[in-house]
Protein backbone atom coordinates (compact mmCIF):
# COMPACT_ATOMS: atom_id res chain seq x y z
CA UNK A 1 0.00 0.00 0.00
CA UNK A 2 1.58 3.52 -1.13
CA UNK A 3 2.13 6.09 1.29
CA UNK A 4 -0.21 8.88 1.17
CA UNK A 5 0.88 12.29 -0.49
CA UNK A 6 -1.09 14.31 2.82
CA UNK A 7 1.44 12.03 5.42
CA UNK A 8 2.97 14.16 7.89
CA UNK A 9 6.57 13.52 8.88
CA UNK A 10 7.06 13.37 12.17
CA UNK A 11 10.70 14.25 13.76
CA UNK A 12 11.81 13.54 17.02
CA UNK A 13 14.35 15.18 19.42
CA UNK A 14 16.42 12.18 18.70
CA UNK A 15 16.24 12.67 15.51
CA UNK A 16 17.72 16.58 16.10
CA UNK A 17 20.41 18.87 17.10
CA UNK A 18 21.05 18.73 20.99
CA UNK A 19 19.98 21.75 22.35
CA UNK A 20 22.80 23.78 24.31
CA UNK A 21 20.11 25.29 26.45
CA UNK A 22 17.06 23.09 26.48
CA UNK A 23 15.25 25.56 29.29
CA UNK A 24 14.17 28.11 25.95
CA UNK A 25 12.94 25.33 23.78
CA UNK A 26 13.53 24.53 20.05
CA UNK A 27 11.77 27.48 18.64
CA UNK A 28 14.23 29.82 20.15
CA UNK A 29 17.29 27.81 18.67
CA UNK A 30 15.20 28.44 15.37
CA UNK A 31 15.06 31.98 15.41
CA UNK A 32 18.28 32.52 16.31
CA UNK A 33 19.55 30.47 13.30
CA UNK A 34 17.24 33.11 11.42
CA UNK A 35 18.47 36.35 12.86
CA UNK A 36 22.05 35.46 11.77
CA UNK A 37 21.23 35.15 8.47
CA UNK A 38 19.60 38.78 8.54
CA UNK A 39 22.47 41.35 6.56
CA UNK A 40 22.02 44.14 7.87
CA UNK A 41 23.92 44.18 11.81
CA UNK A 42 21.43 46.52 12.57
CA UNK A 43 18.50 44.91 11.62
CA UNK A 44 20.42 41.91 13.25
CA UNK A 45 20.67 43.39 16.71
CA UNK A 46 16.98 44.48 16.65
CA UNK A 47 16.15 40.58 16.39
CA UNK A 48 18.50 39.90 18.63
CA UNK A 49 16.76 42.19 21.40
CA UNK A 50 13.36 40.81 20.07
CA UNK A 51 14.93 37.08 20.81
CA UNK A 52 16.05 38.16 24.08
CA UNK A 53 12.68 39.46 25.28
CA UNK A 54 11.17 35.87 23.95
CA UNK A 55 13.98 34.24 26.46
CA UNK A 56 12.97 36.18 29.45
CA UNK A 57 8.95 35.23 29.13
CA UNK A 58 10.24 31.58 28.64
CA UNK A 59 12.68 31.79 31.61
CA UNK A 60 11.30 34.00 34.32
CA UNK A 61 13.62 32.58 36.84
CA UNK A 62 16.47 34.19 35.46
CA UNK A 63 15.34 37.31 37.51
CA UNK A 64 16.54 35.54 40.92
CA UNK A 65 20.02 35.64 39.32
CA UNK A 66 21.83 39.15 39.79
CA UNK A 67 23.03 40.63 36.39
CA UNK A 68 20.39 38.58 35.18
CA UNK A 69 19.71 41.02 31.89
CA UNK A 70 23.48 40.02 31.45
CA UNK A 71 22.75 36.10 31.57
CA UNK A 72 20.35 36.46 28.62
CA UNK A 73 22.47 37.88 26.53
CA UNK A 74 24.86 35.28 27.83
CA UNK A 75 22.30 32.66 26.76
CA UNK A 76 21.88 34.19 23.45
CA UNK A 77 25.55 33.61 22.05
CA UNK A 78 25.54 30.24 23.66
CA UNK A 79 22.65 29.10 21.67
CA UNK A 80 23.79 30.50 18.74
CA UNK A 81 27.29 28.76 19.36
CA UNK A 82 28.78 31.96 20.21
CA UNK A 83 28.64 32.86 16.18
CA UNK A 84 27.00 35.82 16.88
CA UNK A 85 27.56 39.18 15.16
CA UNK A 86 25.86 42.18 16.70
CA UNK A 87 25.78 45.07 18.67
CA UNK A 88 25.26 43.45 22.39
CA UNK A 89 24.74 45.82 25.95
CA UNK A 90 27.65 43.33 26.95
CA UNK A 91 30.28 42.20 26.24
CA UNK A 92 30.18 38.92 24.44
CA UNK A 93 30.85 35.84 26.55
CA UNK A 94 34.52 33.80 25.92
CA UNK A 95 33.88 30.02 25.27
CA UNK A 96 37.03 29.09 27.16
CA UNK A 97 35.76 30.47 30.34
CA UNK A 98 32.35 29.22 30.32
CA UNK A 99 32.94 25.95 30.04
CA UNK A 100 35.54 25.87 32.32
CA UNK A 101 35.48 23.60 35.06
CA UNK A 102 35.99 24.80 38.45
CA UNK A 103 39.26 24.32 40.55
CA UNK A 104 38.51 21.23 42.30
CA UNK A 105 38.14 21.32 46.19
CA UNK A 106 41.05 19.64 48.07
CA UNK A 107 39.80 17.56 50.65
CA UNK A 108 41.21 16.52 53.71
CA UNK A 109 42.33 12.80 53.68
CA UNK A 110 44.39 12.83 57.10
CA UNK A 111 41.87 10.33 59.61
CA UNK A 112 39.54 11.64 62.62
CA UNK A 113 41.35 10.40 65.61
CA UNK A 114 37.99 10.68 67.61
CA UNK A 115 35.05 11.11 65.41
CA UNK A 116 32.50 11.40 67.76
CA UNK A 117 34.67 15.13 68.44
CA UNK A 118 34.74 16.11 64.86
CA UNK A 119 37.55 17.20 62.54
CA UNK A 120 37.88 20.62 63.79
CA UNK A 121 38.78 19.56 67.78
CA UNK A 122 42.35 19.21 66.61
CA UNK A 123 42.49 22.49 64.97
CA UNK A 124 41.14 23.76 68.41
CA UNK A 125 43.44 22.40 70.11
CA UNK A 126 46.18 23.96 68.33
CA UNK A 127 44.71 27.18 68.47
CA UNK A 128 44.68 26.77 72.43
CA UNK A 129 48.03 25.28 72.42
CA UNK A 130 49.35 28.58 71.54
CA UNK A 131 47.92 30.71 73.76
CA UNK A 132 50.13 32.29 77.09
CA UNK A 133 49.34 30.63 80.41
CA UNK A 134 46.81 32.16 82.47
CA UNK A 135 43.00 32.61 82.61
CA UNK A 136 42.04 33.15 79.20
CA UNK A 137 43.57 29.97 77.97
CA UNK A 138 41.94 28.30 81.57
CA UNK A 139 38.83 29.51 80.04
CA UNK A 140 39.21 28.43 76.10
CA UNK A 141 40.05 24.92 77.96
CA UNK A 142 36.95 24.59 80.18
CA UNK A 143 34.54 25.90 77.35
CA UNK A 144 36.65 23.44 74.75
CA UNK A 145 35.62 20.35 77.14
CA UNK A 146 31.86 21.41 77.77
CA UNK A 147 31.54 21.29 73.58
CA UNK A 148 33.49 18.05 73.87
CA UNK A 149 31.59 16.45 77.04
CA UNK A 150 28.00 17.37 74.50
CA UNK A 151 29.47 16.09 71.81
CA UNK A 152 30.60 12.57 73.79
CA UNK A 153 27.00 12.46 75.06
CA UNK A 154 25.33 12.90 71.83
CA UNK A 155 27.50 9.28 70.24
CA UNK A 156 27.91 7.17 73.04
CA UNK A 157 27.10 7.08 76.77
CA UNK A 158 24.66 8.11 79.12
CA UNK A 159 27.14 9.73 81.31
CA UNK A 160 30.76 10.61 81.43
CA UNK A 161 33.10 11.84 83.98
CA UNK A 162 35.18 14.83 83.19
CA UNK A 163 38.00 13.12 83.56
CA UNK A 164 37.51 11.08 80.69
CA UNK A 165 36.77 14.80 78.40
CA UNK A 166 40.13 15.95 80.36
CA UNK A 167 42.38 12.90 79.00
CA UNK A 168 40.84 13.29 75.42
CA UNK A 169 42.31 16.99 75.56
CA UNK A 170 45.97 16.36 76.42
CA UNK A 171 45.81 12.85 74.29
CA UNK A 172 44.20 14.49 70.92
CA UNK A 173 46.58 17.68 71.73
CA UNK A 174 49.99 14.73 72.13
CA UNK A 175 50.31 16.75 75.31
CA UNK A 176 50.32 20.32 74.09
CA UNK A 177 47.43 21.25 76.08
CA UNK A 178 47.45 20.56 80.00
CA UNK A 179 44.12 20.74 81.89
CA UNK A 180 44.66 23.05 84.85
CA UNK A 181 44.32 20.86 88.18
CA UNK A 182 41.04 21.86 90.23
CA UNK A 183 39.47 22.35 86.62
CA UNK A 184 35.44 21.34 87.02
CA UNK A 185 32.62 21.24 84.29
CA UNK A 186 29.33 22.61 84.96
CA UNK A 187 26.29 19.87 86.38
CA UNK A 188 24.50 18.38 83.62
CA UNK A 189 21.03 19.19 84.26
CA UNK A 190 18.61 16.08 84.79
CA UNK A 191 16.50 17.35 82.08
CA UNK A 192 19.21 17.70 79.47
CA UNK A 193 18.43 15.64 76.05
CA UNK A 194 21.79 14.81 73.87
CA UNK A 195 20.14 13.59 70.72
CA UNK A 196 22.06 12.92 67.63
CA UNK A 197 22.18 15.22 64.71
CA UNK A 198 18.88 14.86 62.33
CA UNK A 199 16.74 13.42 64.66
CA UNK A 200 12.89 14.77 64.88
CA UNK A 201 12.29 15.69 68.39
CA UNK A 202 9.81 17.87 68.29
CA UNK A 203 6.14 17.09 69.03
CA UNK A 204 4.56 17.16 65.28
CA UNK A 205 1.80 14.81 63.83
CA UNK A 206 3.23 12.32 61.59
CA UNK A 207 1.15 10.85 58.78
CA UNK A 208 -0.28 8.23 61.18
CA UNK A 209 -1.41 11.46 63.57
CA UNK A 210 0.76 9.86 66.15
CA UNK A 211 2.91 12.41 68.56
CA UNK A 212 6.45 12.22 68.69
CA UNK A 213 7.59 9.32 71.00
CA UNK A 214 9.69 11.61 73.13
CA UNK A 215 6.98 14.30 73.59
CA UNK A 216 4.43 11.49 74.70
CA UNK A 217 6.78 10.09 76.92
CA UNK A 218 7.47 13.11 78.45
CA UNK A 219 3.34 14.07 79.01
CA UNK A 220 2.72 10.78 80.43
CA UNK A 221 5.18 12.24 83.63
CA UNK A 222 3.52 14.84 84.57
Amino acid sequence: MEASENTIKLYYNTEVEKLQMPEYGRNVLQMVEQLKQIPDRAKRTEQAQAVVKVMESLNPQVHQQENWAQKLWDHLYMIAGYDLDIDSPYPAPVPEFVNSKPDPIPLNTKPIRARHYGRNIESILNLIASEPEGEVKTAMIRSLAIYMRQQYLIWNKDTVADETIFQDIERLSGGKVKVPEGLELTKISADASFNRPGMNLGFQNNKGGKFNRNYRSKNKKK
